[in-house]
């Protein structure tokens, strides 16, 4: 009866039923599934399996090899993705294109395994245009409009329904990421923390006074992300308030303030009358400046 209950002991131990990753060979963390498959590895494990092997090719991986099967045959889900995906024996090395993950009873999420190399693309000719801009004098852009006016009559106090993207586009510019959206969304929350502010105090200092502390907290708000170019962040934050227009337009009327005409053009204009633009690294102040 003794050795009976020892069998039963280790047949229901933990480490009789633990199944690792095949990857890292620990514990599942944040399950995921190749979309083809099916079979399971810890997210990050498999997503950083899929940026190693398209590290080692020179051309563009829009699908990735299962590093478990290597030949065709039948897989199901197992159910928790509410998925089914089958294959036929014989028809080759199984090619998968996205990482199902985040699975519940009535949804999931995918990482699409070409998604790295469309990231790096994202960086287009209106990016380019507006970091340039901040190589440059302003100049006769604060001719344009008419910033005393915007303060004086407290258009400030109006939501601008551009400005979201707006930022979105000028911090891409600035630090060359895309994802960035945690700093879009504080530089938004101070604005919007500014106004509301101001809504139930509007007497209380002077348009130039409200101006200045607007500037700055901005600007302090900008410069752990930003560092030098804070302050002129703030300063082309105003412009394109002050503005009233959407991208579009105000774009338009920036180019030609520095005397470019918009079109085709205007990309390469700005790269013949500016120097080139070296890739700004705002967080490694610790690197080599031989």
């Amino acid at each position: 009866m003794a050795m009976a209950n020892n069998k039963d002991e280790e047949g229901s131990s933990p480490s009789n039923d633990f199944d690792p990753c095949p990857i890292c060979l620990g514990p599942f963390r944040d399950d995921a599934y190749l979309d083809r498959c099916f079979h399971k590895f810890c997210y990050s494990c498999i997503v950083s399996w899929s940026k190693f092997v398209a590290n080692q090719h020179s051309q563009r991986q829009l699908s990735l090899k299962c590093p478990l099967c290597k030949i065709g045959g039948l897989y199901l889900c197992d159910g928790r993705c509410g998925v089914v995906a089958t294959r036929e024996q014989g028809e080759g090395s199984t090619d998968n294109f996205s990482v199902v993950y985040g699975c519940n009873d009535d949804s999931f999420e995918r990482y699409y395994l070409n998604q790295e190399s469309s990231e790096k693309n994202f960086f287009s000719r209106d990016h380019k245009y507006r970091l340039r801009c901040y190589y440059r004098e302003p100049g006769a852009i604060y001719e344009k409009f008419n910033i005393q006016q915007y303060w004086r009559f407290n258009r400030y106090l109006q939501p601008n329904k551009w400005l979201h993207l707006w930022l979105r586009r000028e911090i891409q510019a600035l630090t060359q990421e895309e994802d960035v959206e945690i700093i879009v969304h504080h530089i938004l929350g101070v604005i919007e923390s500014f106004a509301k502010m101001n809504e139930t105090g509007r007497s209380k200092g002077t348009p130039e006074t409200k101006r200045e502390e607007f500037k700055k907290l901005v600007s302090d708000a900008a410069r752990p992300f930003l560092v030098g170019r804070a302050d002129r962040f703030a300063s082309e934050i105003e412009l394109f308030l002050s503005s009233g227009m959407n991208i579009e337009a105000y774009d338009e009327v920036y180019l030609q303030s520095l005397g470019i005409s918009s079109g085709d053009g205007a990309e390469s204009n700005i790269q013949d009358q500016t120097p080139p633009v070296p890739y700004l690294h705002f967080f490694d102040n610790d690197s080599d400046t031989d």
